[in-house]
This record gives C-alpha cells, sequence and structure tokens, in this order.
C-alpha cells in the first residue's frame, strides 16, 4: 500500500532509520483496510517504538503491541498528551494488535492509565526502604538479585533489557576505585557507577562470579534470557509492608534527575545514559527540582 511506504513521521530521521523499516512491515501484515487507517496504525506504532528506541528497550513490533507495553508506553511516554489523546492512541495501538497478532487469549479490560508512575523517581526514604527490603529477602539469591538491580539502577541508570544480558565481567573496577559497567547491545558503552552504589554493585559481583566462569551478573544460576527475566524474578520477592515496589523504570529515572540537578554535562549525560534523542529527558523533567529566584538570576548571571 502507497500509503505505508509514502508515510513519514515527525521523527529525527536516524531514530526513523533504526524503527522505520520494522514499523512499516509490522503495519503492511495488519492489512488495514483504508490508507487512513495504515496512516494511522504506522503514527501510532512509530511514536511507541521512537520511544521506546530512546529508553534502550526493543523496537520490535511484536513486543511494542502487548497489553503491557502499551500501558507503559501509554504511562512514560505520553505525558504531552491529554486523556483524550492517550486514549485515541491506546485504541489504534489496540486495533493494530489485534490485526496484527489476533484476538487476546485472555480477555480483560486494558489497565487504568495511571499517571507517570514509571517515570517518577523515587524519594531518598523509598530507595532506602528498598535497600533495607533486599537484605530482608529469606535468601541469597533473592538478597543479591535484588542489590544487583538497585545497584544498575540508581547506581547506573540502566534499565531492564540492558540488565539482562550483563555478565560478571562487564563489572570492572579502575585502580582509584571507580566501578564501570560494560553495557552490551546496539548501545554498548561504558558507564561509571555512582559512588554511593559502587561497593553494592561489587558486593554482589562478587556473589555472583565463579572463578573461570563466565556468568550473568543478575539471576547467575538461571540460563533463561527473556524480556520477562526481571519482572519474573521481583515477583517472587518479599515485599515488606510499606515498601515501594521496584520498577527498573523509576530506578533509571532517578538516575537521570538526579544526574541533571548535578548540572551534569548534557552530551555526557546522553553518551552515559545511551540517548540518542531527548525524550527521555523530557519525560523526567516534570520531576527535577526548580532553583529559586535568587539561584536562577546567579546562574544567568555567570554562565
Amino acid at each position: 500500500m502507497d500509503a505505508i511506504e509514502q508515510y513519514r513521521p515527525r521523527l529525527p530521521a536516524p531514530v526513523w532509520g533504526r524503527i522505520g523499516a520494522d514499523c512499516r512491515r509490522a503495519v503492511a501484515q495488519a492489512k488495514p483496510a483504508t490508507p487512513k487507517q495504515a496512516r494511522d496504525w504506522l503514527g501510532a506504532l512509530a511514536h511507541t517504538a521512537a520511544h521506546a528506541d530512546a529508553c534502550g528497550r526493543p523496537t520490535k513490533a511484536e513486543q511494542l503491541l502487548t497489553r503491557e507495553a502499551i500501558e507503559w508506553y501509554l504511562a512514560t511516554g505520553c505525558l504531552h498528551l491529554d486523556e483524550s489523546s492517550r486514549s485515541n492512541r491506546r485504541g489504534r495501538l489496540t486495533k493494530l494488535r489485534h490485526a496484527l497478532l489476533g484476538p487476546d487469549v485472555v480477555t480483560g479490560e486494558p489497565a487504568a492509565y495511571s499517571g507517570s508512575d514509571s517515570s517518577r523517581p523515587y524519594a531518598r526514604a523509598d530507595q532506602a526502604q528498598l535497600y533495607a527490603s533486599a537484605h530482608s529477602q529469606p535468601t541469597d539469591e533473592l538478597c543479591y538479585g535484588l542489590l544487583t538491580l538497585l545497584a544498575l539502577g540508581f547506581g547506573c541508570g540502566l534499565d531492564s533489557p540492558e540488565v539482562i544480558p550483563l555478565r560478571t565481567h562487564d563489572v570492572r573496577e579502575a585502580p582509584n576505585g571507580a566501578v564501570g559497567v560494560a553495557v552490551r547491545g546496539t548501545r554498548s558503552r561504558v558507564v561509571l557507577c555512582r559512588t554511593a552504589w559502587a561497593l553494592v554493585l561489587t558486593e554482589a559481583t562478587a556473589w555472583a562470579s565463579r572463578p573461570g566462569e563466565a556468568r550473568h551478573l543478575f539471576r547467575p544460576s538461571s540460563h533463561a534470557r527473556g524480556t520477562n527475566t526481571v519482572t519474573n524474578f521481583l515477583a517472587r520477592t518479599k515485599k515488606p509492608p510499606g515498601s515501594p515496589p521496584l520498577v527498573m523504570g523509576r530506578t533509571r529515572a532517578t538516575w537521570l534527575v538526579d544526574a541533571i540537578e548535578a548540572r551534569m554535562h548534557l552530551p555526557t549525560l546522553m553518551a552515559a545514559a545511551g540517548l540518542t534523542t531527548l525524550r527521555s529527558i523530557d519525560r523526567v523533567l516534570p520531576y527535577v527540582r526548580n532553583l529559586t529566584p535568587e539561584q536562577a538570576a546567579a546562574a544567568l548571571k555567570e554562565f
């Protein structure tokens, strides 16, 4: 269909270059009835894929069109849209999912839009509760698994897809004491762990390591690696009363907000986060603390 081939979303050319072919392939397979429906589906899928791309998540259409993935996108990538626009986008993605993947096996209504939970950073008290919760787990596997996630999220700004493939030898300690993580995948890079979480990460790495054996850093005894590796693990953990749930997207948001508030050089921040666009920065800006008028005036005078 010409409408699919001719469609060009308002996205940066490098982003569309990475996601465009798969978006077109998925919409063509779904067999839209009209050119307008093709453009509607392709537009909704393109912006969903672009948001996933900016967050370092998989961008294959079939993975973006699950109920959970659609709700994650609405909760984290549509903060600039009003409720009716979010509902419209949900409807287009849902119709595309049914056309591409067929009817849902389990029936039910989609989850209600729940604000920006996946983008909301954790308060200091919440971080302390999560750390205490990790140490209260009944087994070493659960304890060190949670500590690994906390250190990689709060300390390095990694999200679940970047955590899952890591090996123990990807964590490296420099002579000056800095601890770096060599991130794998299309956004391969080395991220230095924040000092406050560096010791936690090295201790968790030591627990996971075995001499002469290449092991996964997270869940080293599990050989199955899938998109649900982190969520399946978290479902097995014990949650003390009052402790917030651990969401890796929120730990990454916390890392981003802390870096922005520390006035990290923007290109350095984007390189460390594995970002090629400002979409992920934009979604956490509402949570960045403002300067006082006096501080703002001083900053404007001195830059």
